[in-house]
């Protein structure tokens, strides 16, 4: 189990949610290597997977939207593994509904989405995509308490996420 030190936990609470979220999330990306990929996958559990997933897509949504997101080649990690499933078992229902009204999208343009492109065809991919816009308008209306409910749920199952030490 990736262990956390306490006090990084304790520092990043009085900072914020996210910064609590981070702790967990930058040990996770150290562990592997500083970049998920297939043969690493291994070294998270599901529900730190989860957890990467939730600070990912939240970053990627907070900079770039969903074309971002896809762009940057989450698409897959997010929409085909059970994220949206496990925000709606975690209480974020509204989140895994969007997740998976997004999915929607995803899978009906994916060849699209996810081609290669030129920076002129990426931004053009935010007017091609604006079918993606009222999702990122609704993500950002509940990203505070979303952080918020996420964080709560790993203070209250730390056990699943890493091995506190002091």
């Amino acid at each position: 189990m990736i262990e956390i030190e306490e006090k990084y936990l304790q520092q990043a609470a009085l900072e914020g949610m996210d910064e609590f979220i981070k702790v967990f999330t930058n040990k996770y990306l150290e562990t592997l290597g500083g970049e998920l990929n297939a043969e690493n996958m291994h070294l998270l559990t599901g529900e730190q997977h989860v957890l990467l997933s939730y600070q990912t897509f939240r970053d990627e949504l907070m900079v770039g939207g969903f074309c971002q997101l896809i762009q940057n080649g989450y698409g897959g990690y997010i929409f085909d593994n059970p994220f949206a499933k496990a925000m709606r078992l975690w209480g974020l229902k509204d989140l895994s509904k969007l997740i998976y009204r997004a999915k929607e999208i995803f899978d009906k343009n994916r060849e699209d989405l996810e081609k290669e492109r030129t920076e002129e065809e990426f931004m053009a991919m935010y007017e091609q995509y604006e079918i993606f816009d009222e999702l990122e308008e609704e993500f950002l209306e509940m990203e505070e308490l979303n952080t918020t409910l996420v964080a709560e749920y790993v203070d209250e199952h730390l056990e699943l996420f890493a091995k506190i030490v002091k």
